[in-house]
């Protein structure tokens, strides 16, 4: 898929490494393809490996950057329309429903300080 595994990992999680694939669709793979899921991605021969590759290709999963545009035309049309969560997304603030009063701050960015106004003594 263009993208390159560790060798030192077992293959479930190698595969893992490629966007789109979690641990229960890699699991899935192995299970398919008839290879052992604890084995390191260094010890697979050529006929494991190319069995892994069929299966993905031959399951049509969208992945890498077919999904990553995917998910982004899916923002884009969301900001389009103007729905809540287009506007959420267009304001750089959480999408998914999470309070913004007090936590937020990965999404808000450091904290932007307001100088207090000064009183004055009679």
């Amino acid at each position: 898929m263009g993208v390159d595994i560790p060798n030192n990992k077992q293959i479930v999680y190698s595969l893992r490494y490629i966007y789109g694939i979690g641990l229960t669709r890699a699991q899935e793979i192995c299970k398919i393809a008839n290879v052992d899921g604890t084995k390191k991605t260094s010890q697979l021969n050529e006929k494991e490996i190319a069995a892994i590759r069929d299966v993905i290709l031959k399951r049509g999963y969208v992945l890498e950057g077919e999904l990553r545009r995917d998910v982004s035309m899916n923002i884009k049309r969301l900001m389009e329309i103007g729905s809540y969560r287009g506007i959420r997304h267009r304001r750089n603030l959480p999408v998914r429903g999470q309070r913004t009063k007090t936590n937020a701050r990965t999404r808000k960015g450091p904290r932007k300080t307001i100088a207090k106004k000064k009183v004055e003594a009679k």
